[in-house]
């Protein structure tokens, strides 16, 4: 059996986002931003005061991975930490003002790169892609909080 990689949705999906983030990169790039905080900076500004475990679970990442973009988000400046008021193992992560001010120019550019992407969709297939996309990652996060088959039932 051969795999065509033009018919699988996992390469496909992979190979859409490298091209997105290439040219997310390229828009975001002289505002001091990389793909790797662009989603971290997107839960803050819509909730500000996360902990890292909250952010990784809504971002789908692993605990380690969001340290170490946190730790580079800190050294450039655009979040700060304080200890979490109920539970002292934890910190809450703030934006800074400097974050705060780069929200509007970084959401025009991913905008800008959606536009890009879309373009030779119509405003129905887009819709219909945003929503398809929506329905298989709500599938697969499904998919991982069940134990594969056997597995817990003891």
């Amino acid at each position: 059996m051969t795999f065509d990689k033009w018919a699988s949705a996992g390469y496909l999906a992979n190979h859409m986002a490298r091209l997105f983030a290439q040219g997310l990169h390229a828009r975001i790039r002289p505002l001091g931003l990389s793909p790797g905080n662009f989603p971290a900076l997107l839960e803050l500004w819509a909730d500000d005061g996360l902990t890292q475990k909250e952010l990784a679970a809504r971002l789908s990442i692993e605990q380690a991975t969001m340290a170490n973009t946190l730790t580079r988000m800190e050294r450039d400046g655009l979040i700060r930490r304080t200890p979490h008021p109920a539970d002292g193992r934890s910190q809450q992560i703030w934006l800074t003002e400097k974050a705060r001010a780069l929200e509007a120019p970084a959401t025009e550019a991913a905008n800008a790169q959606n536009a890009v992407a879309l373009a030779h969709l119509s405003d129905e297939e887009r819709t219909r892609f945003v929503r398809l996309m929506t329905t298989v990652i709500a599938s697969m996060r499904a998919a991982q909080d069940t134990p594969p088959d056997g597995e817990g039932a003891g």
